[in-house]
């Protein structure tokens, strides 16, 4: 896979995505306050992809970022990739562009670039948005995905969205899709927890034969947030195998860990509010692993997963348990 003189990456639509995205995932009020500043700071370096979601209930602050930054003439609202998601009680097929049309009216878009079913476990419509029972677990709601990559294709017929695509599926899931009778549009990419104590080398595999791009999100461990973390795993970014390839090239082990998933061909996403490593990030253009190298921090996969979901175990479509 090449990257343009853009550093992007075309998809199977004919579509670009810049290779190194700013995730936008504030899980309190305080990083929310911070991810405003932050992403005027991302563009401002240089970043033009955005990956944010209905979920993380930070879209108007980023697109007041974006507007603020095209006002001040820094960017076109064309220069810029935002990546937005549908959420899991949004599955049933008549309410995905609610959705859709809540998240471009937070954000103040016309379109978004790339809209992306952010789960296959679909949950119980409604305004709560974890819907829970009385004894406090989720309440699920069964579709039929198929149905809702439907409403997800029409989205882009009607011009709200440019690109469409998944996240947290595995290979059987991305298979349904792809084998649906009367499919208009395959997914364009599966964004996925992937890094290398992780790292989906089976799951890369069939989405590249399948012309479908891997993206990466905790490809820098986690940011060990207690809801969706097990806090007894491992620091990836302290590991003795990841330090000493950074010690060899001169680098810190965050631009090691992004640098391994774009010579895989995995559109990576990284998120730090932090001028400093948002300018240090954009140095992973700068330079390249060898064979070698790239071979020992394949070696580090323990199928570590960061990403805590045992309240979801239960759910029909529960997409970990598969390889």
């Amino acid at each position: 896979m090449e990257l343009d003189k853009d550093r992007c990456i075309k998809m199977n639509d004919g579509n670009r995505i810049p290779a190194l995205g700013f995730g936008t995932y504030s899980p309190d009020a305080v990083q929310k306050s911070r991810c405003e500043a932050a992403t005027k700071v991302a563009i401002e370096v240089g970043f033009r992809h955005i990956d944010g979601a209905f979920i993380y209930g930070i879209e108007e602050e980023v697109g007041r970022a974006v507007h603020e930054k095209i006002a001040d003439g820094t960017v076109k609202r064309e220069d810029i990739f935002y990546t937005g998601k549908l959420w899991s009680t949004f599955h049933r097929p008549e309410l995905v562009r609610s959705c859709l049309e809540q998240s471009l009216k937070k954000l103040q878009f016309d379109y978004l670039d790339l809209f992306i079913i952010h789960s296959p476990m679909s949950l119980k419509p409604g305004t709560d948005t974890w819907p829970k029972d009385e004894n406090g677990k989720f309440i699920f709601d069964v579709v039929d995905l198929r149905q809702t990559w439907e409403a997800m294709e029409a989205c882009k017929d009607a011009g709200l969205v440019k690109s469409i695509g998944v996240s947290n599926f595995n290979i059987r899931q991305l298979e349904m899709i792809l084998n649906k009778p009367g499919l208009k549009y395959k997914p364009v990419l599966n964004q996925v927890e992937c890094h290398p104590y992780l790292n989906q080398r089976k799951l890369l595999a069939f989405c590249k034969s399948k012309d479908i791009l891997l993206e990466a999100y905790c490809a820098l461990g986690s940011q060990r947030d207690k809801n969706w973390t097990d806090l007894s795993t491992p620091v990836l970014l302290e590991d003795p195998v990841l330090g000493a390839v950074a010690k060899k090239y001169n680098r810190s082990p965050t631009l090691i860990a992004l640098r391994y998933q774009l010579q895989r061909g995995i559109v990576v996403l990284f998120k730090t509010f932090t001028r400093k490593r948002i300018e240090e990030n954009f140095q992973v253009f700068d330079f390249q692993l060898s064979e070698e190298d790239m071979k020992t921090i394949d070696g580090m996969n323990n199928n570590c997963s960061y990403v805590c979901l045992e309240k979801f175990l239960g759910h029909p479509q529960f997409p970990f348990r598969d390889e």
